[in-house]
């Protein structure tokens, strides 16, 4: 299955590349371990988000192919993004 990601998503992601770039900055010009932490907490929220949002596009894109396709039982899709947000952490 071939899936799109949206632009919205790659932005996020190269945020959060530009964050990862500045905490090895931190660490390279040997600023606190109290600074690294915070922003290593920083990367991680907006990776969470990011997950999180291509969870939830992919699960709804899911549920509009299966009622297209008249099958009404979409528990077992839920599920699944359930178990990939539960992973995630």
């Amino acid at each position: 299955m071939n899936v799109h990601y949206p632009d919205e998503i790659k932005a996020r992601l190269r945020r959060i590349e530009g964050q990862t770039r500045g905490v090895l900055r931190l660490m390279e010009e040997g600023k606190s371990c109290k600074d690294v932490v915070a922003q290593l907490s920083a990367v991680r929220n907006a990776a969470d988000k990011a997950i999180a949002q291509i969870v939830a596009e992919n699960l709804s894109r899911c549920i509009y192919e299966e009622q297209a396709a008249e099958n009404p039982d979409t528990d077992q899709l839920v599920k699944q993004a359930i178990e990939l947000l539960v992973k995630s952490r």
